[in-house]
């Protein structure tokens, strides 16, 4: 083994690992003690489920709290921890309380795997990722307990707390209430606020929480000004923050305005429900996957709304997925600066690599052409689902399923549980490239990496746009 990883590289390592990861989840969900009947589960959905699972996603082909027994639904969960927090993490984490030292191609693949810019403080880094993991989920948790317990009983209540808790801030979406996941509670302000809370928390990436720690720490016990504080936030917490800030207000906004009057929606909310309402569903879209309204009944505005939203994600080194929200800022600045006439990119008074830019270009065209491709296999293989021969979806519901797989969001228009074995297959991929990312794919499939040429060609002139 230790023979066959010496001739991996950190990229190949990290996509091997989340791969073996899903096999072994496949295997014991397979398993008859998996499932609530006692009965071997369809290799398929179980392989479903395990991508899902690992990539957290929360698509699922079955309903999860009627499918699988206990012990199928704590593998769920081992696998939604494991994928939220990175298979490597959880490894360092092991072989940290076992006393074992962290080698330096440990070290490479852990920096790789959180995409930071160096390596020195990688083993501190993965500690802090497992401390602020666990103290997010613990809390999420425990108010989300004291909220279940009167309705399902102590132990009851306690289970779905830390469930929906580990679930919630891994940004998985799986649920165990029903097959209609919290639209039951759309009015429940506690679930509601606790939910939104996790998912963004988790969604920030872990470099911009402890930017975050810091930040309250130089305000409160420092005694430093805000302003001076909320300035010395680094560059990626300031464009993570303002992305999604604005994302959230502005997709709340639009789910409110094109779903006000749909009764299969908000039209028979009251105000306030209809506002959380929305602000849940802007939030979700940002690779969560729960839902407290009817996605099928969703209109096509919100749809396209929601697909925007879904590609675009949470920020990166978290346990969201999408195209990430620094990416596309990246790209959004770029275009500012070339139409000002600028020839620096820069944002908050700092400039913007031209590396930086080609990778957000490059993750990006890739994402869209996985999507393109996906959509075009799914609307061959799931033909008998489209309204044009007697089924009731539409080609942009295949749009909605691909970019929530690829973006490892969780929602569906109803489509995942009619899919065909093949289409189950390929949106299973979706959420493997959306979760180890389209660049890592392509790298680990390439012998090595090219390293700069030292030979400079001329610059040759042509013309675009």
């Amino acid at each position: 083994m230790k023979k066959i990883l010496s001739k991996l590289n950190a990229t190949q390592i990290i996509i091997y690992g989340f791969l073996t990861t899903i096999l072994i989840g496949t295997f014991l969900l397979v398993l008859p003690v998996s499932s609530a009947k006692g009965e071997f589960t369809n290799v398929i959905d179980a392989l479903f489920t395990s991508t899902s699972a690992v990539c957290v996603t929360g698509l699922t082909v079955v309903v999860t709290a009627d499918h699988w027994s206990l012990f199928g639904q704590l593998v769920i969960l081992g696998l939604i921890q494991i994928g939220g927090l990175g298979f490597m993490c959880v490894v360092t984490m092991i072989s940290i309380v076992l006393g074992r030292k962290i080698t330096m191609r440990e070290r490479n693949v852990i920096q790789e795997a959180h995409n930071l810019n160096r390596q020195s403080g990688v083993v501190s880094f993965a500690k802090y990722i497992f401390k602020i993991t666990m103290a997010v989920e613990l809390t999420g948790s425990a108010i989300l307990a004291l909220r279940f317990i009167p309705e399902f009983g102590l132990i009851g209540g306690i289970y779905r707390g830390i469930f929906h808790g580990i679930s919630g801030f891994c940004n998985a979406g799986f649920d165990i209430i029903g097959s209609t996941s919290l639209v039951e509670y759309s009015g429940d302000v506690i679930i509601n606020v606790v939910i939104m809370a996790l998912i963004v928390t988790g969604g920030l990436g872990f470099p911009v929480l402890q930017d975050i720690i810091v930040m309250f720490r130089n305000i409160f016990v420092k005694k430093f000004s805000v302003r001076y504080s909320l300035g010395h936030l680094n560059l990626q917490s300031k464009i993570a923050l303002t992305a999604t800030a604005v994302l959230i207000v502005t997709g709340a906004l639009g789910i409110l305005a094109f779903e006000f009057n749909n009764k299969g929606t908000l039209g028979d909310m009251g105000m306030g429900e209809k506002v959380m309402a929305s602000f849940f569903q802007s939030v979700t879209l940002r690779t969560a996957g729960y839902f407290s309204i009817d996605q099928g009944s969703l209109e096509y505005s919100s749809k396209l709304l929601g697909i925007v939203l879904m590609f675009i994600g949470g920020s990166p080194a978290g346990t969201a997925g999408g195209a990430k929200t620094v990416t596309m800022a990246v790209i959004l600045v770029s275009m500012l600066s070339l139409v000002r006439g600028r020839d620096e990119i820069t944002a908050f008074k700092r400039s913007i690599g031209l590396h930086v830019l080609q990778k957000s270009l490059t993750v990006v065209v890739m994402m869209m052409t996985v999507v393109i491709g996906s959509v075009m296999i799914l609307s061959y293989t799931e033909a008998d689902l489209l309204v044009a021969n007697g089924g009731r979806f539409e080609i942009l519901d295949i749009f909605y399923e691909v970019v929530s797989a690829i973006g490892t969001v969780g929602l569906t228009a109803g489509m995942t549980p009619e899919l065909s074995d093949v289409g189950k297959v390929i949106v299973s991929l979706c959420m493997y490239i959306g979760r180890v990312g389209p660049i890592s794919i392509a790298v680990a499939l390439t012998a090595k990496r090219a390293g700069d040429s030292l030979v400079r060609y001329p610059e040759g002139n042509i013309i675009v746009g």
